[in-house]
């Protein structure tokens, strides 16, 4: 079984790190924001947001913040039995990988964080499941092979769309005629590369703003989901619930007092 035994998340332009990773453990980074830079077995790795890094046991690193520029990772050291290992844990050298699904990645991580900060009922158990997670989108990323950086900007270029669409009904069609190609191309494409459908990463980004909105707004769930795009209500309960666990009502009583 793959286990964390410590999750941190770094936030500042004051961090530094040394260490000799011990034996038997890995240090799993995803930098979340900004940039840093590692020294590992004395070379240099310049981290950008979207990139991860894995060391494994035995190796010696130090890290620290860029002057006069913010960052933030998300580090979970984690040990693992020979019975479960992972092709990415049986190496010996250093991983560096920026990962096409780093959307999935981030969520998972950031909720491998929350496990550990509140520490309810069962918590070890549901951040194993959840790093067990992380680490296959890394192996079968690393099984593929290094994703060509053209198709790398291709769908960065389709996510900064939805981006900025994602209240309006979009299609393949939309995706193709923004990266220059065609319709089955940009979706077989954008899926290859994240790891999600077109129509998953759209409902992505709507249940983002809906949590903020739920939390942060005064709207009632009709007037959220008709904001985002959705006309039929119980569609819109239906995939909140898949993605979140939740119901939107849950999320009402974090709403700031109305003054």
């Amino acid at each position: 079984m793959i286990t964390p035994l410590e999750v941190r998340h770094i936030n500042g332009v004051g961090w530094y790190e040394e260490a000799v990773q011990s034996e038997g453990i890995w240090r799993l980074s995803l930098v979340t924001y900004g940039k840093c830079v590692y020294w590992v077995n004395g070379e240099k790795q310049i981290m950008e947001k979207g990139e991860l890094l894995l060391i494994p046991g035995g190796v010696s690193y130090y890290g620290k913040s860029i002057p006069t520029v913010t960052h933030t990772q998300i580090v979970v050291h984690l040990q693992g039995d020979q019975a479960d290992a992972l092709p990415a844990l049986e190496r010996t050298e250093v991983v560096r990988h920026k990962p096409g699904c780093y959307e999935l990645i981030h969520e998972r991580m950031k909720a491998i964080h929350q496990q550990w900060q509140e520490r309810q009922s069962y918590y070890v158990m549901m951040s194993q499941a959840l790093l067990m997670e992380v680490l296959i989108y890394v192996n079968r990323e690393l099984d593929r092979g290094v994703i060509p950086p053209e198709k790398h900007m291709h769908a960065e270029r389709m996510k900064r769309y939805i981006e900025r669409h994602y209240r309006e009904k979009l299609t393949k069609e939309d995706l193709g005629d923004e990266i220059g190609k065609t319709p089955n191309y940009a979706a077989a494409l954008f899926k290859s590369v994240t790891n999600q459908t077109i129509s998953q990463y759209v409902h992505d980004q709507r249940m983002k703003r809906a949590l903020f909105l739920l939390t942060e707004s005064q709207l009632s769930i009709q007037e959220i989901a008709e904001f985002l795009g959705y006309r039929d209500l119980s569609y819109f309960y239906r995939i909140f619930k898949r993605i979140t666990g939740t119901q939107p009502s849950d999320w009402l009583h974090e709403r700031p007092p109305v003054i």
